[in-house]
Order: structure tokens, then sequence, then C-alpha cells
């Protein structure tokens, strides 16, 4: 079936189905919403899933065949960007964990040419005297050591 669905137009929508257009121009198309068997909670259910809290931030909202939805939002609820500012890229650095449940990463710090006194004196910067008392350390370039102590109190 794939691999004739794969060579005809007809039988992929037929079979794999296309995207119901819910939402058009801000506005939500109720007859597509029930050919989609869903409900207004649904897709309020689905649009949080996106991270869209209000109906009234979608210019258009697909339903796919899978069940997801596609969203684009209207301008003015639409996320600003550095390009958007004319103002150059920043660079982007992985977090690297560095103690997870009292256990220090060895690969992971030198990962970040870093040392275990260094470290042992970040600890130290947090009134933290052993390493088993961190239930999580994080490095992220640029913005430090975070520390999770074994309470409930974080420190950063």
């Amino acid at each position: 079936m794939e691999i004739i669905s794969q060579k005809s137009l007809f039988l992929r929508n037929k079979f794999d189905g296309k995207p119901s257009t819910v939402i058009r121009n801000g506005q939500i198309d109720y007859k597509e919403l029930k050919k989609s068997r869903m409900n207004i909670g649904q897709l309020q259910s689905l649009l949080r899933q996106s991270e869209i809290f209000s109906i009234r931030e979608v210019a258009f909202a697909l339903i796919e065949p899978n069940g997801s939805v596609s969203v684009i939002k209207k301008s003015q609820y639409q996320k600003t960007t550095l390009e958007d500012f004319n103002m150059a890229p920043q660079p982007v650095y992985l977090p690297i964990t560095l103690i997870k449940d009292g256990q220090l990463i060895n690969e992971h710090l030198k990962e970040v040419n870093k040392d275990e006194q260094w470290l042992m004196n970040q600890l130290a910067n947090h009134s933290i005297s052993n390493m088993k008392d961190v239930l999580f350390a994080e490095w992220l370039e640029g913005d430090g050591l975070f520390v999770v102590p074994h309470e409930t109190q974080a420190y950063s």
C-alpha cells in the first residue's frame, strides 16, 4: 500500500489523508473542525501544546493527518528575532551536566576545559563543600555554573 500511495497522488490523499484548515484568517471553520472529529476544547489543547494559549493569536491552524496541529500566528503575536532588530546572531551553547546525583562526570568536566579543583571552588561559592551534596550541576558557556543541592533550594 505504501508503494502504491507513493506512486499515485489520488491514492496518497485517500490513504494518508490531507491537512484540514480549522482556523482560516483568524476565524474558526466549525465545519472543518467537525470533519476532523474535534471540538473547541481539543483544538485548544493542541494549541497549548504548541505554546499558544489563546485562539486570538492564530491566523491559520491546520490539523495534520497524524492529529498534530500546524500553526501560523497573526503577525502581532509572532516572536521577534535578532534579525528583526538588525542584531548579529549570538552563539548558542549546549549545557553540559557536570554532576548528577552527587557523581562527577569527568569526561564532561574535561570537555569544558575545567578541572576538579575549579569545580570545588565553584561549589564553595555556593556554600557546598562536598560533591555528594549536589543533586545536579550544569555548566553553560556565558552563563556559568547552575547548581541544585540535594535540598530543594536552587543556586545559580
